[in-house]
C-alpha cells in the first residue's frame, strides 16, 4: 500500500464531502477578497493561486468526466513550472468572478462523475502514477485545503 492509500481510512462519500466543503470555502473568500491581484502570496498573487487551482481542478474533472464516458482521458503533461505559466497565460487576463465559476463547474462535474463505478483509476499528470477515485479526493483536497489555508493567515495578517 502506498503512503497516501493508508492515510485514507474514509469513504469516497465522505471524501467528496470534504472537497465539496473546501471548495465552497475557497470560492467564498474569494468572493470577499477586493483585489486579489493585490494581495501577494510568496511569488504569486491570490489571483495566481485561483487561477493555479482551478487549472488542476479542471483537469481532474477533464478526466473524471472522460474517463465515465469512455473517452481516453487526456491528463496534463510537463513540468509544474510550465504548467503553471500555462494556466497564468491562460486564465490571468480573465475576471476573477469567470475563473471562480470555472472552479466552480469543474466541481460540478467532479461531483456528477466521481461516484461512478466506471471510475477506478484516475490520471494525474503524464508521467505519475494513476490514483483511485478516493486517493484523488484526498490529494485534490489535501492541495485546496493548503491554498485556503495560506490565503486565509496572508489576509488575516493584513487586517492585523
Amino acid at each position: 500500500m502506498t503512503s497516501t492509500q493508508e492515510k485514507i481510512t474514509v469513504t469516497r462519500d465522505e471524501l467528496f464531502a470534504h472537497l465539496n466543503t473546501t471548495v465552497a470555502q475557497f470560492i467564498e473568500l474569494y468572493q470577499h477578497i477586493p483585489n486579489p491581484e493585490a494581495v501577494q502570496v510568496d511569488a504569486w498573487t491570490a489571483k495566481n493561486v485561483l487561477c493555479h487551482v482551478t487549472f488542476w481542478h479542471e483537469s481532474f474533472a477533464r478526466n473524471v468526466r472522460d474517463l465515465v464516458n469512455d473517452i481516453p482521458p487526456r491528463p496534463l503533461k510537463g513540468r509544474y513550472a510550465d504548467l503553471n505559466q500555462q494556466c497564468f497565460a491562460e486564465m490571468d487576463p480573465l475576471p476573477i468572478e469567470t475563473i471562480l465559476q470555472r472552479f466552480s463547474n469543474a466541481q460540478d462535474t467532479i461531483r456528477a462523475n466521481v461516484f461512478n463505478p466506471k471510475l477506478t483509476l484516475i490520471p494525474y499528470k503524464k508521467g505519475s502514477r494513476d490514483y483511485t477515485p478516493e486517493e484523488h479526493l484526498y490529494i485534490v483536497t489535501e492541495h485546496v485545503q493548503d491554498h485556503l489555508q495560506t490565503i486565509k493567515k496572508i489576509i488575516s495578517r493584513r487586517k492585523a
